[in-house]
């Protein structure tokens, strides 16, 4: 199998945009998310950082096995 160097990168570009997204409007949902970020405790920040992680790892993930391993 070959897969070229753009599309690994828009996979996870791609991938990345989405999870951040999706990991910041989970955080909003579950009231963990505040205005400004000077204004958010230090757990506030890690649960809003693991989310974004998570999130992104999910979405690279599944665009790359319906993408590039097909």
């Amino acid at each position: 199998m070959y897969t070229d160097f753009l599309s690994v990168g828009m996979v996870t570009v791609i991938g990345l945009m989405a999870g951040t997204a999706i990991g910041l409007f989970t955080g909003y949902l579950i009231r963990q998310q505040r205005a400004r970020l000077g204004g958010m405790t230090r757990r506030e920040k890690s649960i809003n950082i693991s989310l974004v992680i998570i999130c992104s790892a999910i979405c690279i993930t599944g665009l790359a096995w319906r993408f590039l391993l097909n």
